[in-house]
Protein backbone atom coordinates (compact mmCIF):
# COMPACT_ATOMS: atom_id res chain seq x y z
CA UNK A 1 0.00 0.00 0.00
CA UNK A 2 1.46 3.49 -0.75
CA UNK A 3 2.28 5.56 1.85
CA UNK A 4 2.15 9.40 2.27
CA UNK A 5 5.47 9.82 2.11
CA UNK A 6 5.08 7.95 -1.81
CA UNK A 7 1.91 10.70 -2.42
CA UNK A 8 3.21 13.13 -4.53
CA UNK A 9 2.68 16.73 -2.85
CA UNK A 10 1.02 17.96 -6.01
CA UNK A 11 -0.84 15.84 -9.27
CA UNK A 12 -3.41 17.36 -12.01
CA UNK A 13 -5.86 14.83 -13.16
CA UNK A 14 -7.19 15.23 -16.34
CA UNK A 15 -6.75 19.02 -15.82
CA UNK A 16 -8.62 20.80 -19.00
CA UNK A 17 -9.15 24.27 -19.88
CA UNK A 18 -11.46 25.28 -22.45
CA UNK A 19 -11.26 28.97 -23.95
CA UNK A 20 -15.09 30.01 -24.05
CA UNK A 21 -15.31 32.53 -26.23
CA UNK A 22 -13.54 30.69 -29.06
CA UNK A 23 -14.54 27.02 -28.06
CA UNK A 24 -11.30 25.87 -28.24
CA UNK A 25 -9.19 23.63 -25.98
CA UNK A 26 -6.37 25.74 -24.12
CA UNK A 27 -5.17 22.66 -22.11
CA UNK A 28 -5.94 19.08 -23.14
CA UNK A 29 -6.90 16.02 -20.61
CA UNK A 30 -3.33 16.66 -18.82
CA UNK A 31 -2.57 14.18 -15.74
CA UNK A 32 0.71 15.53 -14.20
CA UNK A 33 3.00 14.72 -10.90
CA UNK A 34 5.48 16.45 -9.20
CA UNK A 35 7.20 14.51 -6.84
CA UNK A 36 9.38 16.08 -3.52
CA UNK A 37 12.58 17.28 -4.34
CA UNK A 38 12.02 17.23 -8.20
CA UNK A 39 12.88 20.65 -10.55
CA UNK A 40 10.34 20.39 -13.62
CA UNK A 41 10.84 23.02 -16.50
CA UNK A 42 8.20 23.29 -19.31
CA UNK A 43 9.22 24.60 -22.51
CA UNK A 44 7.29 25.27 -25.62
CA UNK A 45 6.25 28.36 -28.24
CA UNK A 46 4.33 30.86 -27.15
CA UNK A 47 0.90 30.39 -26.77
CA UNK A 48 1.32 26.93 -26.23
CA UNK A 49 -0.15 26.64 -23.08
CA UNK A 50 2.59 26.43 -20.63
CA UNK A 51 0.67 29.72 -18.86
CA UNK A 52 -2.35 28.16 -18.73
CA UNK A 53 -1.07 25.13 -17.19
CA UNK A 54 1.26 26.89 -14.19
CA UNK A 55 -1.93 29.34 -13.34
CA UNK A 56 -4.32 26.33 -13.32
CA UNK A 57 -2.09 24.55 -10.96
CA UNK A 58 -1.80 27.46 -9.16
CA UNK A 59 -5.92 28.04 -8.59
CA UNK A 60 -5.34 31.02 -10.24
CA UNK A 61 -7.94 30.38 -13.19
CA UNK A 62 -10.73 28.30 -13.38
CA UNK A 63 -10.89 24.70 -15.16
CA UNK A 64 -13.14 23.11 -17.14
CA UNK A 65 -12.79 19.45 -15.73
CA UNK A 66 -10.44 17.91 -13.83
CA UNK A 67 -8.80 17.74 -10.00
CA UNK A 68 -5.74 19.49 -8.42
CA UNK A 69 -4.29 17.10 -5.87
CA UNK A 70 -2.39 18.05 -3.00
CA UNK A 71 -0.83 15.47 -0.87
CA UNK A 72 -3.12 13.40 -2.06
CA UNK A 73 -6.22 14.87 -1.29
CA UNK A 74 -8.14 17.09 -3.67
CA UNK A 75 -7.95 20.76 -2.88
CA UNK A 76 -11.72 22.22 -1.81
CA UNK A 77 -12.37 26.07 -2.02
CA UNK A 78 -12.20 26.46 1.29
CA UNK A 79 -8.72 25.13 1.00
CA UNK A 80 -7.40 27.34 -1.61
CA UNK A 81 -6.17 29.95 -0.01
CA UNK A 82 -4.03 27.54 2.47
CA UNK A 83 -2.91 25.68 -1.05
CA UNK A 84 -1.53 28.93 -2.36
CA UNK A 85 0.66 29.47 1.16
CA UNK A 86 2.08 26.11 0.17
CA UNK A 87 2.17 26.26 -3.54
CA UNK A 88 3.55 29.86 -4.88
CA UNK A 89 3.10 31.26 -8.22
CA UNK A 90 6.02 33.63 -9.35
CA UNK A 91 4.30 36.06 -12.57
CA UNK A 92 6.41 37.00 -15.31
CA UNK A 93 5.97 40.77 -14.05
CA UNK A 94 5.40 41.10 -10.18
CA UNK A 95 2.99 43.03 -8.90
CA UNK A 96 4.43 45.90 -6.44
CA UNK A 97 2.93 48.25 -3.97
CA UNK A 98 3.83 51.91 -3.51
CA UNK A 99 6.10 52.29 -0.71
CA UNK A 100 9.85 50.52 -0.03
CA UNK A 101 10.87 47.10 -0.82
CA UNK A 102 10.06 46.72 2.79
CA UNK A 103 6.66 47.34 2.87
CA UNK A 104 6.53 45.08 0.43
CA UNK A 105 7.97 42.19 1.76
CA UNK A 106 5.76 43.13 5.30
CA UNK A 107 2.55 42.87 3.05
CA UNK A 108 2.01 39.36 3.14
CA UNK A 109 1.42 39.14 6.80
CA UNK A 110 -1.33 41.49 7.01
CA UNK A 111 -3.27 38.68 5.15
CA UNK A 112 -5.10 36.12 7.02
CA UNK A 113 -3.31 32.77 5.61
CA UNK A 114 -0.87 34.19 7.71
CA UNK A 115 -1.26 35.93 10.51
CA UNK A 116 0.48 33.02 12.39
CA UNK A 117 3.61 34.08 11.16
CA UNK A 118 5.95 37.07 11.55
CA UNK A 119 7.78 39.52 9.36
CA UNK A 120 11.83 38.53 9.83
CA UNK A 121 14.05 40.97 8.80
CA UNK A 122 17.29 39.45 9.53
CA UNK A 123 15.89 36.37 7.19
CA UNK A 124 14.58 38.14 4.28
CA UNK A 125 18.45 40.40 4.40
CA UNK A 126 19.88 37.07 3.71
CA UNK A 127 17.35 36.44 0.94
CA UNK A 128 18.35 39.53 -0.70
CA UNK A 129 22.30 38.67 0.01
CA UNK A 130 21.79 35.55 -2.11
CA UNK A 131 20.87 37.75 -5.06
CA UNK A 132 23.55 40.32 -4.56
CA UNK A 133 21.54 43.10 -2.45
CA UNK A 134 22.39 44.23 0.93
CA UNK A 135 20.54 45.27 3.78
CA UNK A 136 19.40 48.56 2.11
CA UNK A 137 17.92 47.19 -0.57
CA UNK A 138 14.52 46.92 1.35
CA UNK A 139 15.06 50.59 1.94
CA UNK A 140 15.01 51.58 -1.81
CA UNK A 141 11.29 52.36 -3.07
CA UNK A 142 9.44 50.06 -4.98
CA UNK A 143 8.91 52.41 -7.78
CA UNK A 144 12.65 53.09 -8.54
CA UNK A 145 13.58 49.37 -8.72
CA UNK A 146 14.46 48.11 -12.11
CA UNK A 147 13.06 44.96 -13.65
CA UNK A 148 15.72 42.54 -12.07
CA UNK A 149 15.11 44.39 -8.47
CA UNK A 150 11.70 43.96 -8.87
CA UNK A 151 11.63 40.27 -9.64
CA UNK A 152 14.36 39.73 -7.00
CA UNK A 153 11.83 41.57 -3.99
CA UNK A 154 9.17 39.83 -5.24
CA UNK A 155 10.87 36.28 -4.94
CA UNK A 156 11.88 37.10 -2.05
CA UNK A 157 8.41 38.14 -0.88
CA UNK A 158 7.04 34.49 -1.66
CA UNK A 159 10.41 32.86 -0.36
CA UNK A 160 10.16 34.32 3.17
CA UNK A 161 7.16 32.42 3.92
CA UNK A 162 8.83 29.09 3.36
CA UNK A 163 6.56 27.25 0.38
CA UNK A 164 6.87 23.98 -0.53
CA UNK A 165 6.45 24.21 -4.56
CA UNK A 166 7.15 27.15 -6.58
CA UNK A 167 5.20 27.68 -10.23
CA UNK A 168 7.90 29.96 -12.33
CA UNK A 169 6.10 31.63 -14.98
CA UNK A 170 9.35 32.37 -17.55
CA UNK A 171 10.37 35.05 -14.30
CA UNK A 172 13.18 35.84 -15.98
CA UNK A 173 11.80 36.02 -19.76
CA UNK A 174 12.31 40.27 -19.53
CA UNK A 175 15.31 40.33 -17.95
CA UNK A 176 19.38 41.07 -18.72
CA UNK A 177 21.36 38.15 -18.63
CA UNK A 178 22.89 39.14 -15.39
CA UNK A 179 19.42 39.88 -13.24
CA UNK A 180 18.48 35.81 -14.74
CA UNK A 181 21.28 34.68 -13.15
CA UNK A 182 20.39 36.18 -9.66
CA UNK A 183 16.81 35.15 -9.60
CA UNK A 184 17.79 31.39 -10.82
CA UNK A 185 20.69 31.80 -7.74
CA UNK A 186 17.76 32.52 -5.28
CA UNK A 187 15.64 29.73 -6.25
CA UNK A 188 18.84 27.21 -6.20
CA UNK A 189 18.90 28.58 -2.62
CA UNK A 190 15.61 27.89 -1.52
CA UNK A 191 15.62 24.64 -3.08
CA UNK A 192 18.77 23.84 -1.21
CA UNK A 193 17.49 24.68 2.10
CA UNK A 194 14.45 22.69 1.38
CA UNK A 195 16.35 18.86 2.09
CA UNK A 196 14.91 17.32 -0.50
CA UNK A 197 11.11 18.31 0.61
CA UNK A 198 10.51 21.27 -1.93
CA UNK A 199 9.77 21.64 -5.75
CA UNK A 200 9.62 23.90 -8.77
CA UNK A 201 8.31 23.84 -11.83
CA UNK A 202 9.75 26.42 -14.40
CA UNK A 203 8.34 27.51 -17.60
CA UNK A 204 11.29 28.97 -19.53
CA UNK A 205 11.70 30.15 -23.61
CA UNK A 206 15.00 29.58 -22.95
CA UNK A 207 17.17 26.48 -23.78
CA UNK A 208 19.87 27.13 -21.88
CA UNK A 209 18.22 27.95 -18.70
CA UNK A 210 15.98 25.17 -19.26
CA UNK A 211 18.96 22.71 -18.93
CA UNK A 212 20.32 24.90 -15.73
CA UNK A 213 16.64 24.60 -13.83
CA UNK A 214 15.31 21.84 -14.47
CA UNK A 215 16.08 17.88 -14.37
CA UNK A 216 12.59 17.15 -15.84
CA UNK A 217 12.16 18.82 -18.71
CA UNK A 218 8.72 18.49 -20.03
CA UNK A 219 7.12 20.42 -24.03
CA UNK A 220 4.17 22.18 -24.25
CA UNK A 221 2.50 22.18 -27.66
CA UNK A 222 -0.74 23.32 -28.63
CA UNK A 223 -1.99 22.76 -25.05
CA UNK A 224 -0.96 19.19 -24.81
CA UNK A 225 1.99 18.17 -22.71
CA UNK A 226 4.58 15.77 -22.89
Amino acid sequence: MPTQADTPPLRAIALTRRDPARNVLLLHPTTFALAAGQRAVVTGPSGSGKSVLLRALALLDPVDDGVIQWRGRPVARGGIPSYRRRVAYIAQRPAMLDGSVEDNLRYPFSLKVYRDVRFDRERVVELARRAGREADFLDKSASDLSGGEAQIAALIRVLQVAPDILLLDEPTASLDPASALEIEALVDAWFNDGRGERASIWVSHDPAQAKRVGERHLVMTAGVLS
